[in-house]
């Protein structure tokens, strides 16, 4: 049994891709939180489903579209997958109530454990009874290929007369008429090959009981203060019971895994809902993304919003139109505090989101797929004082290095500005060369103008570069335009409207706050 609602074929590793440190710099770099708890929506179990599930980028357009086809259906109907999860999480509190995974399947009482697990497995049916005709119900009203492959492996793989032939011996695992065992004599008259037998049903009638031989009976009791004897006893039934508990318990734990499985696989879509619902809410633009191969190098959008900022602001925030197909380098240069950090956010944040199936916030867009995606963003000065500030750059830069691979995205955010322009320009240019000479694609914000001049004079018609629009009043329209990098990122501007100076040219002083 395979829930298959993330991929058409199988159930996907979950395992994160990239090691703690590299996962939590993108996390940290994109604001990912803020879309966690959006995708929470109150419910910690949704956030886990979706930090788990929307680093792991897929990079196979297909298997996206696959996605974005469910997370269709869980919108056309939401109240039937909502139910589905509710009851994916009435077994996970069945299964601590009776705290058979809680420790329980692991007894050393093999007859306690497959009371336990028996118990479990009646509970586990009855449930997937209630999913069946959930299935049977509504499984018309669902279009995607994930949600039919879905029900029909209910239909397929648990039929009624199946679950009724399990239903039957569960009774009987429940050994209704006690214990009826076979056991062959080994070396040393030890007892081995220890077999449970199903004991005959008994006639109850009294002409049964009047007719039957007394002398046939092979009978005796074990005195109830002879602790030895019932111990022994005991043994030699577990002896007999134990490899049909452990059956027991692995189909126990298969049906569990199952449901645990589909909570998971639910749960990140339900959470998609949640934060479309918020976003909805504060007017934000979302669609469903266009995914193209990876030796398609494909990079459009339009409207592209920062999807953390939007979740902070609203529809306060000012979307970008980019065309970048055909580059492997953008470069984004620009007026301090005019939107580029924010845009390189959006894209890592969209790239993301797309690459999870997920929808983006955007009115448009379409890129390429990547295989994974690295940050490298400004970060404050060490505060234990054991590494300068370049050196934690590069110590960083290095461990990027050791997991990059030509398939990667890589989003630089002012990297190497914490040494003089020289410097930095030098370490900068050799890093994007390597970068994109072997198949990455990078996207770098940086103040560095030796740096970002040196790359627009080159004239690749690989590289694009932006420039982060101000007017001739100093004010931002926090949208990128292509330009030639300027030598000035106008800090004066920021001064100005910190404390309250206007400009020479300006007609009205800035008002202070």
């Amino acid at each position: 049994m395979k829930v298959r609602l993330l991929h058409p074929e199988t159930d996907i590793d979950l395992t994160p891709q990239l090691p703690e440190g590299l996962r939590d710099l993108v996390n940290d770099d994109l604001e990912l939180d803020k879309i966690y708890d959006a995708m929470a929506a109150g419910d910690r179990y949704l956030r886990e489903a979706g930090k788990k599930v929307v680093p792991l980028t897929v990079s196979d357009p297909d298997v996206i579209i696959y996605r974005q086809q469910v997370l269709g259906d869980c919108l056309a109907n939401r109240a039937v997958v909502q139910r589905i999860y509710e009851m994916t999480s009435e077994v996970e509190g069945i299964a601590l109530r009776h705290k058979v995974f809680l420790g329980g399947l692991r007894s050393n009482d093999a007859q306690l454990l497959l009371r336990r697990s028996v118990r479990i497995l009646e509970l586990l049916l009855k449930t997937i009874r209630q999913l069946r005709r959930l299935a049977n119900d509504h499984a018309d009203q669902f279009r995607s290929a994930g949600f039919r492959q879905f029900f029909a492996m209910l239909t397929q793989q648990l039929p009624e007369d199946y679950l009724a032939q399990v239903d039957e011996h569960l009774g009987e695992l429940q050994l209704p008429r006690g214990l009826l065992l076979s056991v062959q004599l080994g070396p040393g008259n030890k007892g081995e090959n220890h077999l449970l037998h199903q004991p005959p049903l008994r006639s109850r009638g009294w002409w049964a009981k009047l007719a039957a031989n007394p002398k046939e009976s092979r009978e005796f009791s074990i005195d109830p203060d002879d602790m030895a004897g019932e111990q022994a006893l005991s043994a030699l039934g577990g002896r007999a019971v134990n490899d049909v508990a452990n059956t027991v318990t692995q189909a126990a734990e298969h049906f569990q895994s199952f449901f645990s499985r589909l909570r998971t696989e639910l749960g990140f879509y339900l959470g998609c809902l949640n934060l479309r619902d918020e976003l909805t809410r504060r007017h934000v633009p979302t669609c469903f993304p266009v995914p193209t191969p990876a030796d398609t190098l494909r990079f459009r959008c339009r409207g592209l919003r920062d999807v953390a900022l939007c979740l902070s602001i609203g529809n306060k925030v000012t979307g970008n139109d980019v065309d970048a197909n055909d580059k492997t380098l953008v470069v984004v240069t620009g007026a301090n505090e005019g939107g580029k950090s924010t845009f390189l956010r959006s894209v890592g944040a969209a790239q993301l989101m797309m690459q999870a199936g997920m929808f983006v916030a955007a009115e448009a867009f379409s890129a390429n797929v990547r295989g994974r995606i690295f940050t490298h963003f400004k970060r404050e000065e060490d505060a234990t004082l054991r590494h300068g500030k370049l050196e934690e750059e590069l110590a960083r830069l290095s461990q990027i290095v050791d997991h990059i691979d030509p398939t990667s995205l890589l989003l630089c955010n002012e990297s190497f500005a914490s040494t003089n322009e020289l410097e930095g320009s030098q370490i900068a240019r050799g890093i994007v060369r390597a970068m994109v000479e072997s198949g990455v694609r990078v996207f770098f914000v940086t103040h560095l103008y030796d740096f970002a001049h040196s790359l627009y004079a080159r004239d690749d018609p690989a590289d694009l570069f932006l420039r982060a629009e101000r007017r001739s009043d100093g004010v931002r329209t926090f949208r990128l335009v292509p330009g030639e990098p300027e030598a000035t990122s106008y800090g004066q501007d920021s001064f100005r409207r910190i404390f309250g100076i206007a400009a020479h040219n300006d007609p009205e002083r800035v008002s202070s706050r």
